[in-house]
């Protein structure tokens, strides 16, 4: 594969890159992420070509790499051999390949002395305004989430307070917030948001404690009208940082302004966190968003590709809606990675070729069937107990089911003959193969029994294949 740089200079490289991000993304997103990015191109022993991508801050190299990070590693390997990507921390004054200079304070960590305004504004994370209520595609699984959003953001007073969103990763929290966030400074610009993560509440609280200015840390809260904080469980187990955190949330409470705040769980089910905080983290409007089903992820494909301006076959993105089931990072990193694809390569978008650029992500969207499963399966197919897999019986009307539901483990997941046998009641692993070998035994003697057991495989298996179609998802 030719690099398109190979005879040019490391800077090219890199510059080779940026080149290729601009197009990808856009100028608004490479203006606010990528131009104070360097990078540091080093060759392989294989020939390939591996690049360093340094940011300004720990937080930019985090959000860069999780939100960007699939796309430009894909845009790296076209460029360069199959050269590998990595992220780190590195002065916006530090140019690729040369010393950083002495003397020169680090970007996060100005003085002590500087003024109230400037605490403020260093205290706050950007909004991003490309993540607004406009274009945030609403359907069964979040539309709860989407009201008391808008009704936070639309009141002057505070509705639920706090507001707290949960669910996993990708389900669509932290666009919400930010959807907050830029409808109140649009609305009200002369209110004070503070919208960061609680990961960057702990540095600035570890900062204060350094620093010995935790009453201007203090401050903060008694100043502003908005405090909006994401991702509170990577507080979890950090008693110095919970006990400020609590006096904070009790600070705006108090003075009846509005919180809202995400975790990737419900507040009670939070590992490690103090119960007087999960107690005023529940004391609002707790809103879990939920897995988004194929209606909704399909429009989201459709207002992305519109977004942009580029037309996809309807049936690549239905295909992209079917497959991609877990959150909606995963699957506009898909779309993403077919449309610089089909930049890169200059290639015609179709169901193949999707098929193809994606096979690795497919392979680990693949639903799994599991052991419990198995046992269910099996237990109501043959109308005993699911204890009855575990139990001591040795009745024919027990064994043999327990029989089948080994052998099926056996053939339909990934796990050893001993940890089968540990799921059904600590047998030992030869007991497993003894099940084994008397199901194929019989399965060759008696048609009716293999048809049985036939049955049972395709009944477990089309329960992936029916998580995949429409009416399921």
């Amino acid at each position: 594969m030719n690099s398109g740089f190979e005879n040019s200079s490391v800077q090219n490289g890199f510059d080779a890159l940026t080149t290729s991000l601009r197009k990808l993304f856009g100028e608004t997103i490479y203006r606010r992420w990528f131009v104070q990015m360097n990078g540091t191109v080093s060759e392989a022993a294989d020939g390939s070509k591996n690049i360093s991508l340094g940011l300004p801050t720990r937080f930019m190299r985090d959000w860069v790499e999780s939100h960007f990070g699939e796309e430009i590693r894909y845009a790296w390997k076209n460029l360069s051999n199959n050269g590998q990507v990595s992220f780190s921390v590195v002065s916006p004054l530090v140019k690729a390949g040369t010393a950083a200079p002495k003397n020169i304070e680090s970007p996060e960590v100005k003085s002590s002395a500087a003024p109230a305004d400037d605490f403020y504004s260093g205290f706050s994370t950007e909004i991003n305004p490309h993540l607004t209520f406009d274009n945030f595609i609403v359907g069964s699984a979040n539309e709860l989430a989407y009201a008391a959003a808008k009704r936070a953001a639309d009141s002057d007073t505070a509705s639920f307070n706090p507001l707290f969103l949960c669910g996993g990763v990708g389900l669509g929290k932290t666009h919400l917030m930010q959807s907050i966030a830029w409808q109140i400074k649009n609305k009200n610009p002369e209110k004070k948001i503070v919208y960061l993560s609680a990961e960057k509440f702990m540095y600035h609280f570890v900062r204060a404690l350094r620093q010995k200015d935790t009453m201007r840390f203090k401050e903060v809260f008694n100043s502003i009208d908005i405090l909006i904080v994401d991702d509170i469980q990577f507080i979890s187990g950090k008693d110095n940082t919970q006990e400020e955190f609590f006096h904070a949330l009790n600070t705006m409470l108090s003075r009846g302004k509005q919180l809202v705040l995400s975790a990737d769980k419900a507040p009670q089910e939070l590992d490690r966190i103090e119960e007087r905080l999960k107690s005023r983290l529940s004391g609002g409007l707790v809103i879990a968003l939920n897995p988004i089903d194929f209606n909704l992820r399909l429009g989201i494909l459709q207002a992305k590709t519109k977004k942009i301006g580029i037309e996809l076959p309807e049936k690549v993105l239905e295909f992209l809606a079917y497959k991609i089931t877990s959150n909606v990072r995963e699957l506009e990193g898909a779309l993403n990675r077919i449309i610089a694809y089909t930049q890169l390569a200059r290639k015609t978008v179709s169901l193949e070729m999707a098929q193809e650029v994606l096979k690795d992500v497919l392979r680990s969207c693949e639903k799994k069937i599991t052991i419990d499963e198995i046992q269910k399966r099996v237990a109501e197919h043959y109308k005993i107990k699911i204890s009855d897999m575990q139990s001591a019986r040795r009745a024919r009307a027990v064994a043999r089911p327990r029989q089948v539901a080994m052998y099926l483990a056996k053939q339909l997941t990934p796990r050893s003959l001993p940890e089968i046998g540990r799921r059904f009641g600590d047998r030992d692993h030869t007991t497993v193969i003894h099940a084994v070998r008397k199901i194929e035994e019989l399965s060759s003697s008696d048609t009716a029994f293999k048809d049985d057991v036939e049955l049972l495989l395709r009944l477990l298996k089309a329960n992936i294949s029916e998580d995949l179609r429409p009416e399921a998802a």
